[in-house]
């Protein structure tokens, strides 16, 4: 078996989540359905991935596999943004903060 080739955020959900964006670090509030379809589809991009890499083939943008692996993984960034962002212990402060002056 080849080794691994891919790494997704998310492929391996838990309850909370986290991938950096841009420099940050945000939090996702991942449901236990959406954590089981980021699963899923974390393996079968794995293993899909491993496959191409296996046989050899070279990449090519007009490859069938290819596109498919690239639908995979944008079906999976679709259903991680999807999931909604945990406020920051510094946005939280500053919620409570903005509440207590009022």
């Amino acid at each position: 078996m080849a080794a691994s080739t891919t790494s997704l955020p998310g492929a391996a959900a838990t309850s909370d989540s986290h991938i950096a964006i841009a420099g940050q670090s945000r939090r996702r509030r991942v449901s236990p359905e959406a954590g089981r379809a980021l699963e899923i589809l974390g393996h079968v991009i794995e293993y899909l991935a491993d496959e191409y890499i296996h046989a050899g083939k070279t990449f090519s943008g007009q490859d069938g596999e290819l596109q498919a692996i690239q639908l995979l993984m944008a079906l999976n960034r679709e259903i991680y943004f999807a999931c909604p962002e945990v406020p920051s212990f510094r946005d939280r402060c500053r919620g409570w903060f903005q509440g207590q002056r009022r």
